[in-house]
Protein backbone atom coordinates (compact mmCIF):
# COMPACT_ATOMS: atom_id res chain seq x y z
CA UNK A 1 0.00 0.00 0.00
CA UNK A 2 1.35 2.92 -0.61
CA UNK A 3 1.68 5.88 2.33
CA UNK A 4 -1.21 8.50 1.80
CA UNK A 5 -1.76 11.61 3.75
CA UNK A 6 -3.78 10.07 6.87
CA UNK A 7 -0.55 8.17 7.79
CA UNK A 8 0.71 11.57 8.91
CA UNK A 9 -2.70 12.59 10.31
CA UNK A 10 -3.26 9.83 12.31
CA UNK A 11 0.31 9.60 14.08
CA UNK A 12 3.70 8.99 12.44
CA UNK A 13 7.09 7.99 14.27
CA UNK A 14 9.80 9.88 12.46
CA UNK A 15 13.20 7.63 11.45
CA UNK A 16 16.22 8.15 12.70
CA UNK A 17 17.44 5.09 10.33
CA UNK A 18 20.44 5.29 8.52
CA UNK A 19 21.96 2.56 6.08
CA UNK A 20 19.83 1.21 3.32
CA UNK A 21 16.84 -0.33 5.24
CA UNK A 22 15.11 -3.91 5.12
CA UNK A 23 13.15 -5.27 2.14
CA UNK A 24 9.47 -6.01 3.03
CA UNK A 25 10.09 -9.32 3.58
CA UNK A 26 12.64 -8.63 6.08
CA UNK A 27 10.87 -6.51 8.03
CA UNK A 28 7.69 -8.56 8.04
CA UNK A 29 9.73 -11.17 9.35
CA UNK A 30 10.84 -9.02 12.07
CA UNK A 31 7.06 -7.82 12.37
CA UNK A 32 6.32 -11.03 13.01
CA UNK A 33 9.21 -11.51 16.07
CA UNK A 34 7.66 -8.07 17.38
CA UNK A 35 4.42 -9.89 17.65
CA UNK A 36 6.32 -12.47 20.59
CA UNK A 37 7.79 -9.35 22.58
CA UNK A 38 6.18 -9.46 26.00
CA UNK A 39 5.24 -5.32 25.44
CA UNK A 40 3.52 -6.03 22.15
CA UNK A 41 1.84 -9.34 23.32
CA UNK A 42 0.48 -7.34 25.81
CA UNK A 43 -0.62 -3.97 23.96
CA UNK A 44 -2.43 -6.56 21.81
CA UNK A 45 -4.48 -8.65 24.64
CA UNK A 46 -5.13 -5.01 25.93
CA UNK A 47 -6.41 -4.14 22.84
CA UNK A 48 -8.80 -6.90 22.00
CA UNK A 49 -10.40 -6.63 25.61
CA UNK A 50 -11.34 -3.25 24.66
CA UNK A 51 -12.92 -4.75 21.34
CA UNK A 52 -10.39 -3.74 19.22
CA UNK A 53 -9.99 -5.86 16.34
CA UNK A 54 -6.19 -6.97 15.25
CA UNK A 55 -6.11 -9.23 12.48
CA UNK A 56 -3.17 -10.87 10.68
CA UNK A 57 -2.56 -7.76 8.51
CA UNK A 58 -3.25 -5.18 11.20
CA UNK A 59 0.67 -4.68 11.32
CA UNK A 60 2.56 -4.50 8.01
CA UNK A 61 5.61 -3.52 5.99
CA UNK A 62 5.41 -1.21 3.77
CA UNK A 63 7.93 0.83 1.39
CA UNK A 64 8.05 4.75 2.48
CA UNK A 65 8.74 7.64 0.60
CA UNK A 66 8.54 10.16 3.25
CA UNK A 67 11.34 9.92 6.40
CA UNK A 68 9.17 8.48 8.71
CA UNK A 69 9.60 4.88 10.42
CA UNK A 70 5.67 3.99 10.70
CA UNK A 71 2.42 5.09 11.31
CA UNK A 72 -1.38 4.15 12.47
CA UNK A 73 -4.03 4.58 10.00
CA UNK A 74 -7.59 4.47 11.53
CA UNK A 75 -9.10 1.41 9.51
CA UNK A 76 -6.16 0.44 7.78
CA UNK A 77 -3.55 -0.57 10.81
CA UNK A 78 0.27 0.01 11.17
CA UNK A 79 2.50 0.56 8.63
CA UNK A 80 6.44 -0.14 9.63
CA UNK A 81 8.33 1.69 7.13
CA UNK A 82 10.79 -1.39 5.95
CA UNK A 83 13.19 0.86 3.78
CA UNK A 84 13.88 2.89 7.08
CA UNK A 85 14.05 0.24 8.91
CA UNK A 86 17.22 -1.73 9.98
CA UNK A 87 17.41 -3.60 12.54
CA UNK A 88 14.96 -5.58 14.89
CA UNK A 89 14.72 -3.26 17.97
CA UNK A 90 13.33 -0.53 15.29
CA UNK A 91 10.30 -2.34 14.18
CA UNK A 92 9.73 -3.23 18.02
CA UNK A 93 9.75 0.64 18.74
CA UNK A 94 7.98 1.46 16.12
CA UNK A 95 5.34 -1.44 16.39
CA UNK A 96 5.01 -0.31 20.39
CA UNK A 97 4.63 2.99 19.58
CA UNK A 98 2.06 2.98 16.87
CA UNK A 99 0.51 -0.05 18.92
CA UNK A 100 -0.20 2.28 21.59
CA UNK A 101 -1.90 4.71 18.74
CA UNK A 102 -3.98 2.07 18.03
CA UNK A 103 -5.07 1.51 21.54
CA UNK A 104 -5.96 5.10 21.86
CA UNK A 105 -7.82 5.63 18.80
CA UNK A 106 -10.37 2.56 20.19
CA UNK A 107 -10.95 3.29 23.35
CA UNK A 108 -11.54 6.67 22.60
CA UNK A 109 -14.69 6.67 20.39
CA UNK A 110 -14.50 10.40 19.72
CA UNK A 111 -10.79 10.56 19.01
CA UNK A 112 -10.42 12.88 16.24
CA UNK A 113 -6.32 12.97 14.57
CA UNK A 114 -7.62 15.68 12.66
CA UNK A 115 -7.70 17.86 16.34
CA UNK A 116 -4.36 18.77 17.29
CA UNK A 117 -4.57 18.21 21.07
CA UNK A 118 -6.47 14.64 20.31
CA UNK A 119 -3.04 13.79 18.23
CA UNK A 120 -0.82 15.66 20.98
CA UNK A 121 -2.48 13.67 23.69
CA UNK A 122 -1.63 10.29 21.96
CA UNK A 123 2.04 11.05 20.96
CA UNK A 124 2.46 12.43 24.20
CA UNK A 125 1.29 8.77 25.60
CA UNK A 126 2.94 6.91 22.87
CA UNK A 127 6.27 8.89 23.50
CA UNK A 128 6.20 8.55 27.16
CA UNK A 129 4.84 4.31 27.49
CA UNK A 130 6.80 2.86 24.22
CA UNK A 131 10.13 3.41 25.54
CA UNK A 132 10.71 5.95 22.37
CA UNK A 133 12.75 8.20 25.02
CA UNK A 134 14.82 5.25 27.24
CA UNK A 135 17.94 7.27 27.84
CA UNK A 136 20.12 5.17 25.17
CA UNK A 137 17.69 5.53 22.40
CA UNK A 138 18.44 10.00 22.67
CA UNK A 139 21.72 9.54 23.47
CA UNK A 140 22.26 7.61 20.29
CA UNK A 141 20.04 9.76 18.43
CA UNK A 142 22.30 12.78 19.59
CA UNK A 143 19.61 14.35 21.93
CA UNK A 144 19.57 14.03 25.95
CA UNK A 145 16.52 16.74 26.82
CA UNK A 146 12.83 16.78 26.41
CA UNK A 147 12.50 13.64 24.47
CA UNK A 148 8.82 13.49 24.58
CA UNK A 149 8.34 17.20 23.66
CA UNK A 150 10.51 16.89 20.75
CA UNK A 151 8.96 14.36 19.30
CA UNK A 152 5.45 14.81 19.94
CA UNK A 153 6.43 18.35 18.01
CA UNK A 154 7.39 16.46 15.29
CA UNK A 155 4.75 14.48 15.07
CA UNK A 156 1.96 16.61 15.30
CA UNK A 157 3.31 19.35 13.29
CA UNK A 158 3.32 16.73 10.17
CA UNK A 159 -0.46 16.87 10.97
CA UNK A 160 -1.55 19.17 8.14
CA UNK A 161 -4.29 20.03 10.42
CA UNK A 162 -1.93 21.29 13.18
CA UNK A 163 0.56 24.97 12.58
CA UNK A 164 3.36 24.78 14.67
CA UNK A 165 1.66 27.44 17.25
CA UNK A 166 -1.14 25.30 17.36
CA UNK A 167 0.88 21.88 17.90
CA UNK A 168 2.78 23.55 20.70
CA UNK A 169 -0.29 24.79 22.10
CA UNK A 170 -2.06 21.68 22.21
CA UNK A 171 0.27 20.01 23.49
CA UNK A 172 1.06 22.24 26.70
CA UNK A 173 -2.87 22.22 26.83
CA UNK A 174 -3.14 18.35 27.29
CA UNK A 175 0.53 17.50 28.44
CA UNK A 176 -0.24 16.78 32.45
CA UNK A 177 -3.45 14.84 31.73
CA UNK A 178 -2.21 12.43 28.64
CA UNK A 179 1.60 12.24 30.47
CA UNK A 180 0.22 10.86 33.49
CA UNK A 181 -2.51 8.66 31.72
CA UNK A 182 -1.02 5.18 31.60
CA UNK A 183 -3.68 2.89 30.59
CA UNK A 184 -3.38 -0.13 29.62
CA UNK A 185 -0.68 -0.08 32.02
CA UNK A 186 -0.82 0.43 35.32
CA UNK A 187 2.17 2.63 35.53
CA UNK A 188 4.72 3.86 32.89
CA UNK A 189 6.97 1.05 31.94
Amino acid sequence: MEEGPNLQAAGSLSSTTRGGGLTEKECEDMIQRSLRTPMVKFLKEQMEKSGCRFGDNFIRAVHCDKQIAGGYVRGEGIMVCSNHMNIQDEVNQVVIHELIHAYDDCRAANLDWTNCAHHACSEIRAGHLSGDCHYKREFLRGFMKDCVRRRVMKSVMANPYCSEAAAKDAMEAVWDVCYNDTKPFDRAP
